[in-house]
């Protein structure tokens, strides 16, 4: 398999994630306002609409290669934020493996963001 294909089958798993996370936050705004209030995010009402609106809009970036780094970049931020605000609880081992988990998707943002996202992308046909 060639590292083209590679490196597009890396953003759709990468990106699968964020889009299916932000698309169902739309199905309980209210609810997920409510969590955010719940670990302290101010003004948890707005927040939801911007969470959503980065998830999708940066996953669908990333799954079609489309301003790759400055997304995989926000992407990488954004888990790393997300770990230490709602993740944070070692005492509890799901906890700690989400805390994780964020740290290492942030990894591969950083990879992404670092080496381009590839032949296969947008940003490649508009630079070739």
């Amino acid at each position: 398999m060639s590292n083209s294909a590679i490196v597009l089958i890396g953003r759709i798993l990468l990106s699968a994630i964020f889009i299916m996370a932000g698309l169902g936050k739309l199905a309980d705004p209210g609810g997920n306002a409510a969590y955010f209030a719940s670990v302290g995010l101010p003004m948890a009402g707005l927040l939801v609409w911007l969470v959503v609106a980065l998830e999708v809009l940066c996953g669908i970036g990333i799954l079609i290669g489309f301003m790759t780094a400055p997304a995989a970049y926000v992407l990488a931020l954004f888990c790393v934020a997300s770990a230490l605000v709602a993740h944070f609880d070692f005492g509890d081992q799901i906890q700690m493996i989400m805390f994780l988990k964020n740290l290492a998707m942030a990894g591969g943002f950083l990879v992404l963001a670092a080496n381009g996202p590839g032949s296969i992308s947008l940003d490649a046909r508009r630079a070739g």
